[in-house]
């Protein structure tokens, strides 16, 4: 039997602050939509505090940028780069373009074809998540995008450092200080002075994902990646430190950040949430840490292994950090979640900053039918077709005629036959399938 040792806040308030954000981002869509770069400068007024002469960086402000920031953050920053990029550069190995001759003179083939322009947003309010930049920007270069542009919000009101030179090292080729809703809004519906791309990515806080949502279909974008999630799975081969000290390190990106301990053992769980509350009076983020424990923690006891897992993948959320006897089963049988850590040496940090896999991961059981972004994400794979030889035009011509017949397109079947009676030599009376 399943037992709750504590739960968050109810579904209901939830949405209704869902609702909320909703309202707010289909006002601020709409004013960028009307008014173009006024508005876009009135949101960062009102957002941010910021209201430069221009928000696009030039090449000096990029190498003023690069200036402050000190060689060993400078050197850590390329060490994480290099290691996303090879990870990357794998995966896009792994990515070919095909050609079949599927019937002899019929040939089928398909192309990955990059997509042309992305913008990549970089959260940098609260926390400058340096390391977004490289999990999209990079990410894009690799995949061969030849348009990259990115944006973050000012830090201290001026654009961070470290996060522009992550940006420039990633290979964007347009970086602007711009956040939040302003920021997505203005990337994908184009402005005066912005112009407009054909997909965003990137995560965000609550407003920025649904600012993606709404603007997805005008748009392409990577997938919804709202406030994060995570998840341990532990048993008794590891202690409460452990699994305190992982819930906490995530539920400090925000107030409505869900960690949740699902576990076989209640000694575990109880010791785990005695720790949280120690270490909460430690921690120097506690404020809003203790904030999302408080209304999205939640403790989960199960009988066995198999309700572990059977909870897991129901709510298949972003990161899943597994601490067993058994990581290797979880891998085998874990079906719905953004991204996998094993065993206890591992942690959702090194995914988050340096380890080389992306960290922009699905959100809100989006794990159930997408996974996280990666090269494959900027590629489009488009086929196309070729019949070289006047019998492969009349065979698949021949069957092409009576399927769309079947269907009753009449005109559809006119395509085929005029082939027929052209390569084949057959008489096909007009609107009739061929024999």
């Amino acid at each position: 039997m399943t037992e709750y040792l504590k739960r968050g806040k109810p579904e209901d308030e939830r949405a209704e602050d869902d609702a909320k954000v909703r309202e707010v981002v289909e006002a601020a869509l709409k004013e960028i939509e009307t008014r173009g770069d006024a508005a876009v400068r009135e949101l960062s007024t009102r957002f941010d505090n910021y209201t430069p002469e221009a928000f696009r960086l030039t090449d000096a402000d990029i190498e003023t940028a690069q200036s402050r920031v000190s060689k060993r953050d400078l050197e850590d920053i390329k060490f994480a780069q290099a290691q996303i990029r090879r990870f990357a550069e794998a995966q896009r190995a792994s990515m070919t373009d095909i050609e079949v001759e599927t019937l002899p003179g019929v040939i089928l083939g398909h192309k990955n074809i990059p997509v042309q322009s992305v913008g990549c947003y970089v959260p940098g309010g609260k926390f400058p998540m340096v390391a977004s930049a490289h999990m999209s920007v990079l990410t894009a270069s690799v995949a061969g995008v030849p348009r990259i542009i990115a944006s973050a919000p000012p830090n201290n009101g001026e654009p961070h450092p470290a996060i522009v030179t992550a940006m420039h090292l990633g290979g964007a080729h347009e970086i602007y200080c711009l956040g939040g809703i302003q920021a997505v809004g203005a990337m994908a519906l184009g402005t005066e002075s912005i112009e407009a791309v054909h997909m965003l990515v990137g995560p965000g806080n609550a407003f920025v994902a649904e600012a993606k949502r709404q603007l997805f279909g005008r748009v392409g974008i990577d997938l919804f990646a709202g406030p994060t999630e995570t998840m341990i799975i532990a048993d008794e081969t590891v202690d409460a430190e452990l699994c305190a000290t992982d819930l906490l390190g995530q539920a400090e990106h925000g107030y409505n950040s869900p960690a949740v301990l699902i576990t076989n053992s209640r000694s575990l769980a109880e010791a785990t949430m005695a720790e949280i509350e120690r270490l909460l009076k430690i921690l120097p983020t506690a404020e809003t840490a203790a904030a999302s424990w408080r209304d999205y923690g939640e403790v989960i006891v199960c009988d066995n292994y198999d309700q572990m897992l059977d909870i897991a993948n129901e709510l298949a959320f972003e990161h899943v950090q597994v601490m067993t006897d058994r990581d290797d089963w979880f891998l085998d049988n874990m079906t719905s979640y953004g991204a996998l850590f094993l065993g206890p040496r591992t942690n959702v940090s090194n995914g988050d900053k340096v380890i080389g896999t992306n960290h922009t991961l699905p959100t809100r059981k989006a794990g159930r039918y997408t996974g996280g972004l990666w090269v494959g994400k900027f590629l489009k794979t488009h086929s196309y077709q070729r019949i070289l030889t006047d019998e492969a035009a009349t065979q698949v011509g021949e069957v092409c005629s009576r399927l769309c017949l079947l269907e009753g397109f009449v005109g559809h079947a006119e395509q085929a036959n005029v082939r027929v009676r052209r390569y084949g030599g057959k008489n096909v009376p007009y609107g009739e399938a061929a024999e």
